[in-house]
């Protein structure tokens, strides 16, 4: 059975780069390779006139009569922008964003389709095609384009500064054999039978079935990884969580790989250093994160150092390139159906460089809202350091009264 997709798909990658002979070459093989029906095929994919697709059959049955000039004397038709001197000048006019409509509205978009663009010049005298736009726009060098993630926010003047700090102090605490990981909260993730991203292999005309809508089911909530990634042992431990994303929440996950990890692999530590994002469960500002990590350092007895990332930055933070994104190909095309389901697919996320995961479910409520006073913040036993104190801070063990 003939694919007339399959040929539009290949007619399409190539068909900026031939001319008109090319194409008709092209058109006449894919006619050819498709056998009954292939002429009829290969017109309504590419577009092209049997009639044009038959001639290529000829030239392909005569290759001797390929060599000279593309056409004949005298064959096809001039240039629109020949005969019409002002078509490109008053196209480029329209494809100006301010012409189309009022420039505060994201309406003055809808009006670039071939169709409203052809119109738009037939009411200014033009006579023109709609099939003619696609290369008098080639000719203006206008492409469809999509929306590409480069904004990162305002820049700090000290944000390269910090950069440096971090690999600095990172680079000490492992030379001293103490412990640095990088935290931070993972995409929530719904918990049933809804689509999730990517694609995976399965026997053909069985994708896995899944909801229309997304709406959250209430009995099965939503799962929020919060992930603890140890920068030079290259594992990570991640706690599922099904409550809320808070500062208690970001802490216990800490604790959980200390406890499950950290101690195992660092029977000597007596420091801890954390790299985290600037916002979050466990931003910079966020009173409750302080508190929580002092309850910590006076369980576990560790100087406790913290490097938050400057504002916009949260991309360089290592848990996303070295753990996170492992995490979402593993479970890619997979609908998480059930909490065990999450906790399983993280854990058995594994990379050629070594990566091990370990994963816990954490059933534990916390709450949201709870205030921090100024009397608690008072009872910190913090030292900021000397280079934008608010984004690094050692907390350390109060000592016995």
């Amino acid at each position: 059975m003939i694919d007339p997709s399959a040929i539009r798909e290949r007619f399409t990658a190539v068909t900026r780069e031939l001319n008109e002979r090319s194409r008709r070459l092209l058109a006449a093989a894919e006619a050819n390779t498709a056998g009954h029906g292939g002429i009829a095929a290969t017109s309504r994919a590419t577009g092209i006139a049997r009639s044009t697709i038959g001639r290529g059959r000829k030239d392909l049955a005569a290759p001797e009569g390929l060599a000279g000039k593309v056409r004949r004397p005298g064959g096809g038709c001039p240039p629109l922008t020949s005969k019409d001197t002002t078509l490109l000048q008053d196209l480029r006019r329209l494809l100006e964003p301010v012409t189309m409509g009022d420039p505060m509205r994201p309406l003055m978009w809808v009006s670039k389709s071939h169709a409203k663009l052809a119109a738009a010049l037939r009411e200014m005298g033009h006579k023109i095609a709609d099939s003619s736009l696609p290369k008098l726009l080639g000719l203006l060098e206008y492409r469809r384009q999509v929306n590409r993630k480069t904004l990162e926010g305002s820049h700090n003047p000290d944000r390269n500064a910090q950069f440096e700090h971090i690999n600095a102090t990172a680079a000490a605490t492992q030379a001293a054999g103490q412990p640095v990981i990088s935290i931070d909260t993972k995409k929530k993730e719904l918990i049933g039978t809804f689509k999730n991203g990517g694609s995976d292999y399965r026997p053909e005309g069985c994708p896995d079935e899944v909801n229309v809508h997304d709406f959250i089911d209430k009995k099965l909530g939503k799962a929020i990884p919060y992930g603890v990634y140890d920068i030079a042992d290259n594992t990570g431990c991640v706690s599922v969580g099904i409550s809320n994303d808070t500062a208690q929440f970001a802490v216990n996950s800490i604790r959980c790989w200390l406890d499950t990890m950290g101690r195992e692999r660092y029977p000597d530590m007596n420091q801890l250093m954390i790299t985290a994002d600037g916002g979050g469960s466990n931003g910079s500002r966020v009173r409750l994160f302080k508190i929580e990590l002092q309850k910590l350092a006076q369980e576990t007895g560790l100087t406790i150092r913290v490097c938050h990332y400057p504002p916009g930055t949260s991309k360089w933070n290592k848990i996303e390139h070295r753990l996170f994104c492992h995490i979402t190909q593993t479970w890619r095309g997979k609908p998480l159906v059930s909490r065990e389901t999450v906790v399983e697919l993280i854990a058995s996320t594994t990379t050629k460089t070594g990566l091990v995961v370990r994963c816990e479910l954490d059933t534990r409520d916390y709450p949201k809202g709870i205030k921090v006073s100024d009397n608690e913040m008072g009872t910190l036993n913090i030292e900021g350091d000397a280079f934008h104190p608010e984004w690094n801070y050692t907390i350390s063990p109060r000592s016995p009264i």
